[in-house]
Order: structure tokens, then sequence, then C-alpha cells
């Protein structure tokens, strides 16, 4: 039944509920106070017993409008492993070299290879030489437009990476001297490149057989006429000191050899399409290449202790060769031996590679369409030869018997440095023709 509370009259209302709401307000708004600070300095309580998770409310999910924190990101530092914190997100999950990459650290210890033709940074080796892309691109330019320049002074223009194009003529000589191959360019070639080029199989199709030893008439011709290998002749007995001695057979055996090598040239098919001049200037330019690139094929072995075998009874170690100074000579020709071991070059090979070497000249000729007709039967020779020996890996053996050629070119300036040394000393006598073919050059 409702329960039946006193009513209190008027009066005595009007008298204690002012009193009464402003000490309920006062009370509430202290209880207000003291429970925020309470949440604010106490930590939640800890319900550890069941009863009471079961007589707590279930909490409503909420939407927090809370301000986001800075998100401490990692990065592996490079070189040391340590973790580094605050990096920027394309950062994360970098490896050292990422790292250094993005944070725009730069590797200045690193070292920087040279263009060799002009000096500035080279990107690589290009036909056979470290170079820049610009002395690339003007090597590539210039052979595949069968240009030809001509220097306004005296064939004498420094060429570095301020002047590299104010003579294109001794910018071109330069390319050559330092080695860049010709044979390097494919003429065959577009603007564009290798979606319009498509590379034909290394294995023969069936109606295409592979060439045969026999079948390649310029390697038939140069094994006819390749001189045999030479015997010592006898000296004076005046002569008593070793090194003079040395240097008298080996002033002898060079002046055979060029006889030789004269006669050889003529027999290759193609030669004598030349005019007279231009035979004489590829033989000047090229007679200790093709010298260098046969006594380094009958030096090879598998010994460690290399002996340069200039005749069937002369030969020279690196110690004889420095007691009558040829020590740059024997160093330069043991980098030819190197090449050609590398190279597991064949008889056959070598002959054909004496061959482009003669035709690879940087000479001045009267007629560059005969000269290029003449290269390019040797280099399909070449080709076909290997193709011939090494049916597995024609193309691999054909890339590494023409880095020979960069090779050859450093044992030619060896060999003339230093004949025209014992020449300029009066070392030891020299016949006339050894002597026209050292001054050639030189003119």
């Amino acid at each position: 039944m409702p329960c039946q509370c006193p009513r209190l009259s008027l009066a005595k209302k009007s008298k204690w509920l002012p009193d009464m709401v402003q000490m309920m307000s006062a009370v509430s708004g202290q209880e207000a106070i003291i429970r925020r600070v309470k949440q604010e300095v106490e930590p939640p309580p800890h319900y550890s017993s069941p009863d009471q998770l079961r007589q707590m409310p279930l909490m409503q999910p909420c939407d927090l409008d809370l301000e986001p924190k800075e998100e401490l990101k990692f990065c592996v530092s490079p070189g040391s492993g340590s973790i580094v914190g605050n990096t920027s997100p394309e950062q994360q999950h970098c490896s050292s070299t990422t790292a250094a990459a993005t944070s725009g650290a730069r590797d200045e210890d690193a070292p920087r290879r040279v263009c060799l033709v002009c000096g500035d940074v080279a990107s690589g080796f290009h036909y056979g030489v470290a170079s820049c892309e610009a002395c690339k691109a003007f090597f590539k330019r210039t052979i595949q437009g069968n240009i030809e320049y001509t220097c306004p002074a005296a064939n004498e223009c420094e060429i570095n990476k301020r002047r590299r194009k104010a003579c294109q003529a001794c910018r071109f000589r330069k390319c050559l001297r330092t080695g860049m191959l010709r044979e390097g360019v494919r003429l065959d070639r577009v603007r564009g490149g290798r979606q319009k080029y498509r590379r034909g199989p290394d294995q023969p199709t069936p109606n295409q057989p592979r060439p045969q030893l026999d079948d390649i008439k310029v390697l038939e011709a140069l094994i006819s006429y390749e001189p045999e290998l030479y015997t010592s002749a006898p000296q004076s007995a005046a002569v008593t000191d070793p090194a003079a001695r040395s240097l008298a057979v080996l002033a002898d055996l060079y002046d055979r050899e060029l006889v030789g090598v004269i006669g050889w040239a003529k027999q290759i098919p193609g030669f004598t399409e030349l005019t007279l001049n231009d035979q004489m200037r590829l033989l000047q330019s090229t007679w200790a290449e093709m010298l260098s690139l046969m006594l380094a094929y009958r030096s090879m072995s598998c010994g460690s202790a290399l002996r340069l075998r200039f005749a069937n009874d002369f030969t020279l170690d690196e110690q004889q060769a420095r007691e009558i100074g040829a020590h740059d000579l024997f160093l330069q020709i043991s980098g030819v031996v190197r090449r050609l071991e590398r190279a597991a070059a064949q008889r056959e090979e070598c002959y054909l590679l004496k061959a482009l070497a003669l035709a690879n000249s940087e000479a001045r000729l009267d007629e560059h369409a005969a000269l290029r007709r003449f290269r390019d039967s040797i280099l399909a020779a070449l080709n076909d030869a290997v193709s011939a020996l090494r049916p597995c890996d024609a193309n691999g053996a054909l890339q590494q018997l023409l880095l020979v050629l960069p090779a050859l070119r450093l044992a030619d300036v060896a060999v003339r440095r230093f004949w025209t040394a014992v020449h300029r000393d009066r070392r030891t006598p020299m016949n006339k023709l050894f002597i026209e073919m050292l001054e050639a050059c030189l003119r």
C-alpha cells in the first residue's frame, strides 16, 4: 500500500528548502572535484574477484577522438647495423645500401674509373676500353658512318674533358691509340637498336651447315705461308758480355722476322688489292703487334715461370729481360700471353688474329673501302674458324679472342720504345730495314 508521508506545511517548506538546496549543491560540487582528482591521480580499480566482475556493467564501445601520437619508424643504419629512429616512411624496411641512397649520402671514397680518351668519369668498358658515354657514342658514330676527320693543326691536339670536341680527328686517333676496337661496333645496327634487330641463333640451321676449316680460304693461305720458327745466328766472339750478346741475337731475330712477315702479308687474299703505299703503311704501323702476337703464342705454357720464346734456341725470362733493359717489353707481352691462355687460343685462331691486327691499323690510308673489304673478309674467316673449332660456345670464344687486340696495342708501344732506345744509344748493330720500320711511325 502506498506510503503515507506527513505533509509539511508550505510555511515550513519555505523556511528550510533554500538552505537544503544550497547545502546539496555545495556537497555535490565538492564531490565532483574530489572524484575528478581521484580519476587523474589514482590508478583504475583492479577487479580481481569473479563476483565483482559479474557485478560490473558491460561497457559499450565508444568512439574516442584522440590525437594520434607521432609514429616511430626504424631503419638499419648503414655500416653499423644499429637501429635509427624517426626516419621517413620511404626508409622503412630498407637495407644499408638503400638507406644511404635515400638519405642522400654519397660514397665519396669509392674509386671511380677514368675515361682513357678524355679523362671524364668512365661509365664502363666500351669496345675494349674504359670510356665515358660521350667518347663511346663518338667512336660508334664515327665507325658506323665511316667518317673521315682532318686535323687543322699538326695531329697533336690535346684531348681532355673540356677540349674533346675541339678536334674530332685527334679524338678519334686517341680512341684507336688507347685500344678501342673497330670490330666491336655493330655495322648492322640502326637507330633505335634492339627492337629492330633480331639476333640469329648460335646453332646452325639444318639448311646452313657448320663451316669447316678446310673451306676457309683465308686460313688456308695463312697456314701455308706462315714463317717457320727461326734459329739464332752465331755471334761474334769479340762480344763477351752476356747482355750484349743477348741484345745482338734479339736484334737479328727481329730483323729476320720483319722480312718474313712482309712476305707473309702479301699472300693474304685481299691485301694486294690495296695500293702499294697503303700496304706499306699497314705494315709499318702493325709489325710490332704481329710479331708480339706470335711471340706470345709460342710462349704459352702451363708453368708459372714464363719464358719468352724468340727462337728455337733462344728464350728470355724476366730477369734476363731486365738485364738488357727489356723489362717493360717482357711485362706487356706476358699480358698478351695471359690473354691467349684465358681464351685458350688455338693455332688457326692466332694466325687469323695476326691478320686481323694487320687490318686493324689506324694508319691514314688512300683507299678505305678496300681496307674495309680486307678487314671484313678476315673477320668472317675468324668467325667461321671459331665456329668450326668451338661449336659449343663460339660467340663467347670470339669475344675472348678479340680482347687480345687491346693488349697487343700495349705490347706494340713497349716494343717500339725499347728498340728506339737501343738504336738511339747505339747499344747493338741494327739492320737498315729494321731501322726504317722503327722510324716510320715517328715521321
